[in-house]
C-alpha cells in the first residue's frame, strides 16, 4: 500500500461524499421551498396550509444548518487527518504520558489519546448542538430544554460514557497488544458482549438517569395495549410513560431492553396527541418489526459488519502506509493501537458513505412490512391518522425531494406510506 495512493483515495472519497451531500441537501431545500405554497392534493382537507408551511420552513432551516455543519465537519476531518491534527495531538499526549509511572505509560498514553481526541471533538460539536437546540428547535416551538438541563444532560452523558466506555476501550486496546495476530476476533467478541450488556441494562439503569418513567395509568389504554400484545404473542416487562416533554415537543414510542427485559415506552407528548386507537396502531407497527425479526436481523448485521471492521483494522494497523497516508507518523517506541483505531474511525465513514442508499432502501422495506402487520392487527385508518398527526406535530415535510428521500430516508415519505396503507 502506497501512502500517496491512500492519501489520494481518502481525499477523493471525502470530496466526493461531501459534494454529494451538498448536492442532495440543495435539492431538498429547493424542492421543499418550491412546494411550500400549496398543500399536496393527497393531503388536502387533512393538513392545513399553515402546518404544511411550518413543516417546509422547518425542513429548509434544518437543511441549511446542515450544510454549514457539513462544511465544518469536512474541514475538521481534513484537519485531523491529512493536515496533521491527530499527528500533533498524538505527539503531545505521548510526551505527556512520559510523566506517568512506567507500568502505566503504555495504557495511559493510549487511553489519554482517545480521551483527548473525544474531548476536543465534543468541544467542536458543542456550538452546533447549542444552535440546533436553542435556535432552530426553539424557533419552531419544539425545544423545551433549559440551558441548565442541557448542561446536566451533558455532564451525565460524559459520566456514563466514561464509566462504560473506558473499561471496554481499555480491554480492546489491551487485546490489540496482547492477544496476537488474531486479536481482532477476541476484541470483536468483547465488543459484541458489551453491546448486549448495554441493551440489557439500558432500560433500568441508564435511561432513568436522564428521564422519569412512570407506569401507564390509563386503564382503558393499558387494557387495549395488553390485548394487542397478547394477539401478537409479545411479552413485555411493563408499559411506561416517559417525560419526553421535559426536552422536546416531539413525540415517539419505542421498545427498549433485550429478551425478557423488554419494555414498552410511550413519550408523554405522544399520548397527549393520539387517541387510544391511534396509539394501538402505532404500537402494532412497532410489534411488526419484532414479528418480522427486523430487530434481530439488524443486530446480526451489526455483528457481521463489526467483525469485518475489526478484521480490516487488524490488517491496516500493520501497514505503515495506513498511518502515513492519513497524515500521522506511527510511533516507534510506543503502541500504535489507539492511533490506528482513531484513524480507522475517522476515515471509514468517507469510504462507506455511498452504501447509505442501500441501507435506506432496506429500512424503508421493513417499514412497509411493519405497516402491513399493523393493518392486520389494528386499524389501518387509525395508523394513517396517527402518521398524519405525527408528521404535523413533528413538522415533517410532506414534499421531500425524491432523490434525497431515496438516498437518506429510513422511513417512506408520507405520501407513499399512506398510499400503501390505503391499498
Amino acid at each position: 500500500m502506497s501512502p500517496l495512493l491512500l492519501s489520494l483515495a481518502f481525499a477523493v472519497a471525502l470530496a466526493a461524499s461531501t459534494l454529494v451531500k451538498f448536492w442532495l441537501s440543495s435539492r431538498q431545500i429547493r424542492h421543499v421551498a418550491a412546494h411550500r405554497s400549496r398543500v399536496p392534493a393527497t393531503f388536502e382537507g387533512s393538513v392545513t396550509l399553515a402546518a404544511h408551511q411550518k413543516a417546509a420552513d422547518y425542513t429548509v432551516a434544518r437543511s441549511r444548518f446542515g450544510l454549514l455543519a457539513l462544511a465544518f465537519n469536512a474541514a475538521v476531518l481534513l484537519g485531523w487527518t491529512l493536515l496533521g491534527g491527530l499527528n500533533a495531538l498524538n505527539g503531545w499526549v505521548l510526551a505527556a504520558s512520559a510523566a506517568l509511572p512506567e507500568a502505566w505509560q503504555a495504557m495511559g498514553y493510549q487511553l489519554g489519546l482517545v480521551a483527548a481526541f473525544l474531548f476536543i471533538g465534543s468541544l467542536l460539536d458543542l456550538p452546533w448542538e447549542l444552535w440546533s437546540t436553542f435556535k432552530i428547535e426553539q424557533a419552531f416551538g419544539f425545544n423545551r430544554t433549559t440551558l441548565k438541563l442541557f448542561i446536566v444532560d451533558m455532564a451525565k452523558g460524559l459520566a456514563v460514557g466514561a464509566l462504560l466506555g473506558l473499561p471496554i476501550l481499555a480491554l480492546i486496546l489491551w487485546l490489540m497488544g496482547a492477544a496476537g495476530p488474531r486479536w481482532w476476533l477476541w476484541a470483536w467478541g468483547s465488543w459484541m458482549g458489551f453491546n448486549l450488556l448495554v441493551m440489557v441494562i439500558y432500560p433500568t439503569v441508564i435511561a432513568p438517569l436522564f428521564n422519569k418513567f412512570e407506569p401507564l395509568t390509563d386503564v382503558a389504554l393499558k387494557e387495549r395495549v395488553e390485548q394487542l400484545m397478547a394477539r401478537c404473542g409479545f411479552a413485555a416487562k411493563g408499559l411506561f410513560v416517559m417525560d419526553g416533554s421535559r426536552r422536546s415537543a416531539h413525540g415517539n414510542a419505542y421498545f427498549s431492553g433485550f429478551g425478557p427485559a423488554k419494555r414498552v415506552v410511550f413519550f408523554d407528548t405522544l399520548l397527549s396527541k393520539l387517541n387510544g386507537g391511534e396509539v394501538e396502531a402505532v404500537l402494532a407497527h412497532e410489534l411488526g418489526h419484532f414479528k418480522h425479526r427486523h430487530i434481530t436481523k439488524r443486530i446480526l448485521l451489526m455483528f457481521a459488519m463489526s467483525l469485518a471492521g475489526f478484521a480490516l483494522l487488524g490488517w491496516l494497523m500493520q501497514q505503515p502506509a495506513f498511518y502515513l497516508g492519513l497524515g500521522a507518523q506511527p510511533n516507534l517506541g510506543a503502541p500504535n493501537d489507539a492511533l490506528a483505531l482513531i484513524l480507522f474511525l475517522l476515515a471509514g465513514p468517507a469510504f462507506g458513505f455511498f452504501a447509505t442508499p442501500i441501507a435506506s432502501h432496506f429500512s424503508r422495506r421493513d417499514e412497509f412490512q411493519a405497516d402491513a402487520y399493523a393493518c392486520a392487527q389494528a386499524s389501518g385508518a387509525d395508523l394513517s391518522s396517527a402518521l398524519l398527526k405525527l408528521h404535523e406535530d413533528n413538522a415533517g415535510t410532506l414534499t421531500p425531494d425524491p432523490v434525497y428521500a431515496r438516498f437518506y430516508y429510513s422511513h417512506p415519505p408520507a405520501a407513499e406510506r399512506l398510499a400503501a396503507l390505503a391499498s
